[in-house]
Order: structure tokens, then C-alpha cells, then sequence
């Protein structure tokens, strides 16, 4: 089996941690593969570091010929029998010759005509794939294909390196500082929690005014802007609950982080999060915008150690039923082989 991967994206991202993952975890299973992306220190780091080949494209959505160029030579010569579309912006540029071989995959609620090229579809939800159909794609050949998590053994992080007591609450959020993740909304309910810290790892364009926020809330000595990290893991092991207060959020990726890390989940009712968990089983799910909710929340599991439990106990059974790196291999593996075999090129 033979993938090219094509994924245009930015720095950093959900959707973008999901591609590099999923790309990590198939040259693991010893999957042939070959990636065109834009130009990324760190993502073509990690994919030059597990022997995949990598070409750069700018993905100039009004200059699109180097790009395309950069595309139609990696076919050539890779000659792959899939060709996995990462997102709309890379599927804008995926050629008509290959479309019984193209497979779009959405992060979001994106328009079918985006991948008009691709005759095969993915969602990362099933309410993902359900909107997609609905747009009219044929329903046997549009999948879902879950996100996982990454997550390796990994000593905890210091505490004392961010300036953190050792026996202080501490809550942490996985998001860029975007108002899609709510982040403002953390911060109001922390303010609400005396001696509760919170770690925030994300960058992202509400930086400034999150800061601005916390000072005005008078809990900047308890919170933490941390800045895009890659030793999720670390900060994971050394944190009491992860918060997810997103108000758009097609899947979140960070449910199955928490639930792989073994710790207690707080998360708004998003559209992705929503589906996925069962709210008192494996994380409490409270109310988008809802301060008093969220600060209610976090303080059970912070005050009930039976609730915490619980909470850890089944996330940790959902998490490996279906959201493991060999859950998400077989999934890929068995789409690519009916792609494969519908192929007529």
C-alpha cells in the first residue's frame, strides 16, 4: 500500500497534530508513504525523522501552479494507490485525472465542492460524515475516521519549572487562544476558584487580551500561558483535570488525550465533544458560555475523589475501545484498501 498525504494547514493545529500523527503511526505499521505539505520546521522534522519523504508547497490558493506542479510530480512519481487529501485547502488542489484515488478527510463542517476532486470522503465524526452525505456525496463511499491519541509515556513536568506549587489544583487547557476555545471562560471560573491554577498551552491571536484578562481578574500569579507545546504528555502527567471549554469544536481531539492520560475531563457541549462523551460516565459536560457551569464542574472533581475515579476509569475504557494509534491504523488501513480496490486507475 502506497499513500500520498497532502495537507497545506499551519504551524500548529488539531487537524495539523491529527495529520502528523496519523502519518507517525502508519510508518510505524511499516505503511509506504509520501507527504506534500507546506512548509513547517517542526512537522517536517517529524516526518524526515521516520523516513518519509517530504515535499514543500506554498498551497498559494491565487498562484496555484508550483503547488499543483509540486502534486502532479509526487503522483507521478510515488504513483500511490491513495492519495489522502488533509483538509480543505489541500483538497482545492487535488487533480481531476486522480479522483477514483482521492480521499478528502474534514476536520470541520467543511463544503463538499472543496474536494470536488476527491470521489471518496472522510469525517472525523460521524455527524462529520452525516453532513457530509447531506451534501449529496454518495454514502457508501464517505467513512469516519477518528482521531486518536498520540500520547507517550512521559515523565510529568515540573511544577516548579512553571512556578507552580506542588499540592495546588492545577487545570489544564490543550487550545489555541482562539475564541472558538473559550478560553475567556476558564479564566472566569478560575478566577471563581481560590488557590486553583491553570495552565494554558496554546498560541494563538487572543494572546494579548487573554493576558490582559487575567490581570484584570486578579489571578495572572495563578495562571500559566505556556505557548504551543509538544510535551502535551509531560504537562498531561503533571496536571489534576483537563478543561476543554471550546464553543465550536468538531471533535477535539483533546476528549481522548485526557481520557489516554488518565485524567478527569470538564468540556463544553460542542458539537464534537458532545457525541463523544456521556456526561457523569467518562467527563462532565457542561454548558458553552457557561461560567457558574464550569466552575461548579471542575470543583466536584476537584473536591469528589470517587467522581474523579470514575470519570478517569471509564474515559480510560473509552479511550482504548476506539481511540488507540492501532484503532486508527486498522481504520485507515481498511478505507485505503476499499479506495484501492474502487479505484479504476
Amino acid at each position: 500500500m502506497r499513500v500520498l498525504h497532502v495537507m497545506a494547514g499551519a504551524d500548529a493545529g488539531g487537524a495539523e497534530t491529527m495529520m502528523l500523527d496519523g502519518v507517525l503511526a502508519l510508518a510505524d505499521a511499516g505503511v509506504e508513504q509520501h507527504v506534500v505539505t507546506r512548509d513547517s520546521a517542526n512537522r517536517l522534522a517529524a516526518i524526515r525523522a521516520a523516513d518519509v519523504p517530504v515535499d514543500e508547497a506554498s498551497f498559494d490558493k491565487f498562484w496555484r501552479f508550483p503547488t499543483q506542479a509540486t502534486i502532479d510530480n509526487a503522483i507521478r512519481t510515488f504513483n500511490p494507490h491513495v492519495i489522502h487529501y488533509w483538509m480543505g485547502r489541500a483538497g482545492m488542489f487535488a487533480p481531476a485525472k486522480w479522483r477514483e484515488k482521492s480521499l478528502g478527510w474534514y476536520g470541520g463542517y467543511y463544503k463538499l465542492s472543496r474536494f470536488r476532486n476527491c470521489a471518496w470522503q472522510a469525517g472525523v465524526t460521524g455527524d462529520i460524515a452525516r453532513h457530509i452525505v447531506d451534501q449529496g456525496a454518495p454514502a457508501d463511499r464517505v467513512s469516519t475516521l477518528h482521531t486518536f491519541a498520540a500520547i507517550e509515556p512521559a515523565e510529568p513536568a515540573s511544577r516548579a519549572s512553571l512556578d507552580t506549587p506542588a499540592d495546588a489544583p492545577v487545570v489544564l487547557a490543550l487550545a489555541r487562544l482562539h475564541w472558538k476555545k473559550g478560553i475567556d471562560t476558564l479564566l472566569d471560573a478560575v478566577a471563581q476558584l481560590p488557590g486553583v491554577y491553570a495552565w494554558i498551552a496554546g498560541s494563538g491571536p487572543l494572546e494579548a487580551e487573554l493576558k490582559q484578562r487575567a490581570e484584570t481578574l486578579g489571578i495572572s500569579e495563578r495562571v500559566r500561558f505556556l505557548g504551543w507545546r509538544t510535551d502535551r504528555a509531560a504537562l498531561l502527567g503533571a496536571c489534576d483535570i483537563v478543561a476543554f471549554p471550546s464553543r465550536y469544536e468538531p471533535f477535539g481531539t483533546v476528549t481522548v488525550e485526557a481520557w489516554a492520560a488518565g485524567k478527569p475531563l470538564v468540556v463544553a457541549d460542542a458539537a464534537g465533544p458532545a457525541a463523544t462523551v456521556t456526561n457523569e460516565v467518562n467527563a462532565l459536560l457542561v454548558p458553552k458560555d457557561n461560567v457558574d457551569a464550569l466552575r461548579d464542574a471542575l470543583k466536584r472533581v476537584m473536591e469528589d475523589a470517587e467522581l474523579a475515579h470514575t470519570l478517569v476509569a471509564n474515559g480510560k475504557r473509552a479511550y482504548e475501545a476506539g481511540f488507540t494509534k492501532q484503532a486508527f491504523v486498522r481504520a485507515a488501513m481498511a478505507l485505503y484498501e476499499r479506495i484501492k480496490g474502487g479505484s479504476t486507475q
